[in-house]
């Protein structure tokens, strides 16, 4: 199995780091033998707060998450959910709380890492 680790900085809305990255991610999730983890940093944390709510017609990164959760994982950085208030009760369903350490173990068992 072939391990892929995408790394989000940017916050769901405003730019469209983190849709692309999700629909990239969501691709080679889709793939016979690959393991897609998603580690969100910084303001990206806030993609996976659950009860995102847009405009008719708009992507939602909840949802687009959740396509990954289903199949492979999602850590949020601890320090950067804390530095925005953000508490794990928030989480949407499958996405956890995580550690630098874990990025760390990642990165190390990874045979592709990409940054957004």
């Amino acid at each position: 199995m072939s391990t892929t680790l995408f790394i989000i900085n940017d916050a769901p809305y405003g730019n469209e780091r983190a849709y692309n990255a999700l629909r990239l991610a969501a691709a080679v999730a889709g793939k016979e033998g690959q393991l897609v983890r998603v580690f969100l940093m910084a303001d990206a944390v806030a993609c996976g707060k659950t009860g995102q709510k847009v405009p008719e017609g708009y992507y939602n990164i909840q949802l687009m998450l959740g396509k990954i959760v289903r199949k492979g994982e999602v850590l949020l950085c601890g320090t950067c959910m804390d530095a925005r208030g953000l508490r794990a009760e928030e989480l949407m369903e499958g996405a956890l709380r995580g550690t630098l350490a874990q990025l760390a173990d990642w990165t190390i068992e990874a045979d592709k890492v990409l940054v957004f």
